[in-house]
């Protein structure tokens, strides 16, 4: 099997023969999922190939899963990771359909809409010796007390749905953190009365539509964390589209009053090049520690800051990842490669290898947040990008409220994309908010409810 991007070179085959050997032995090379090369003794060394599938968009994320990958195929012996990138947000889930459909799953998986592929028997049970490296409280068992993804980094939740700003303009403007919603207003209207942008954001994507949407619902989500989640409790009818009324209006008016325009278009990476370049004074971001390094690596002098947009009483409500549930997403092997035993003990090798020591420190070194392994102290944590501190008083702050909105359907994931566009249509001014109440509410009761 040839690795991507490149090409067989050398003299033409001299007959029919020659050239269908050549194909049989390339066939048996593919059916049994194995490189083969020669050492200097010219003997055969003999690699099992896989292919690791994940969703691109963050540039340090792409970095990092580039870098550890290039430094695991270096040590080991008997495995070769292929890295198979594909877009990001409801283009990666229609990429991971299509693969379903077609029967070609890769062996590891950056995993989206997990119940989904869970019930339809398509993920493989990961082993002990897997799990055992990882924190306990970062993964979680499903119904049949299987564990079948596990963080790809940080088990923080959405601390990294957060806004990213210039520290000078704050500085030379007499300007702060906000500390409840009512002064983040006020920021912004401050920002506009100087003559400058208040905020950059993206919806490009449809998905890093999130990123200013779920901070200012996060005050009603965290009202449900302890009484089964807001939406299981709109699947029951306990709640409803309308309790999220308040959110949307000041999604629209922020979006209408403050927002850079083109942000229907801007995609989530974008952000950073509008902030550096003064385009606006803040940016959303979907990617915490990561959107800071992506800053660094286009203008080393930038001096940024990141904090969470508070709730009327300055509580920083963030999201916990579920561990289970359609929204849970992580690093999983698929039911494919395990019917494979190669396959599945060489992506067993290369996820013990991504929860070690040696590639946390790779990840940091990256940029990125190393994943919550128990041998967490033996890491060595990079401060150097500017606003790192930032992120890291985050997680320490006495306001930050975790809360937990598990969801049970599997059909949310497609109701999810609905919200999204009908919220982007409602930002711009297609429709009104009663018509995206409305709208949203009858296409739960249609997709989720029903089934």
């Amino acid at each position: 099997m040839r690795a991507a991007g490149t090409r067989r070179s050398g003299a033409r085959l001299p007959s029919r023969i020659g050239r269908r050997a050549v194909a049989v032995a390339a066939a048996a090379g593919l059916l049994g999922g194995a490189l083969t090369a020669c050492g200097s003794d010219g003997a055969s060394s003999r690699k099992t190939e896989i292919r690791l599938t994940y969703a691109t968009g963050d540039e340090t994320g792409n970095a990092i899963i580039k870098a550890v990958t290039e430094a695991y195929n270096a040590r080991s012996k008997t495995t070769s990771v292929r890295l198979d990138p594909l877009p990001a947000g409801t283009d990666y889930a229609t990429a991971v359909k299509t693969m379903d459909a077609t029967g070609n799953w890769p062996a590891i998986i950056d995993m989206r809409d997990t119940a989904t592929y869970i019930a339809a028997k398509k993920l493989a049970p990961l082993p002990a010796q897997v799990t055992s490296l990882l924190s306990d409280d970062v993964y979680g068992k499903a119904a049949d007390g299987n564990v079948y993804t596990t963080p790809m980094n940080a088990m923080n939740g959405e601390s990294g749905i957060n806004i990213v700003y210039d520290k000078d303009y704050f500085a030379q403007n007499g300007l702060k953190v906000p500390a409840t919603y009512a002064e983040f207003i006020a920021l912004l209207q401050a920002i506009k009365d100087k003559g400058q942008t208040p905020l950059a954001t993206a919806a490009g994507e449809i998905w890093p539509s999130d990123q200013l949407w779920k901070p200012l619902a996060a005050p009603v989500f965290a009202e449900w964390s302890d009484k089964g989640g807001f939406w299981n409790a709109v699947t029951e009818g306990k709640a409803s589209i309308e309790d999220l009324r308040e959110p949307l209006e000041r999604l629209k008016h922020i979006t209408d009053t403050y927002v850079l325009k083109g942000w229907q278009s801007t995609a989530d990476a974008q952000t950073t090049t509008l902030l550096v370049n003064h385009k606006a004074v803040m940016a959303t971001s979907s990617a915490g520690i990561g959107r800071l390094t992506d800053i660094k690596k286009v203008d080393p002098e930038f001096n940024a800051g990141l904090f969470v947009i508070p709730d009327d009483e300055g509580n920083l409500d963030v999201l916990k990842y579920s561990v289970n549930g359609d929204l849970a997403m992580g690093w999983a092997i698929s039911a494919q490669a395990q019917k494979n035993k190669v396959q599945y003990d060489a992506a067993v090798d290369f996820l013990t290898y991504w929860y070690s020591v040696e590639a946390g420190n790779l990840m940091e070194k990256t940029g990125g947040l190393a994943p919550n392994i128990k041998r967490a102290g033996e890491i060595t944590r990079n401060t150097s990008t500017p606003g790192a501190q930032d992120y890291f008083d985050l997680l320490k702050n006495p306001k930050l409220v975790w809360y937990d909105n598990d969801i049970e359907s599997t059909k949310f994931s497609a109701f999810n994309t609905f919200f999204r566009q009908t919220r982007i249509e409602m930002q711009d001014g297609q429709i009104t908010v009663d018509q995206a109440v409305a709208k949203a509410q009858a296409e739960f009761d249609k997709s989720v409810k029903q089934g």
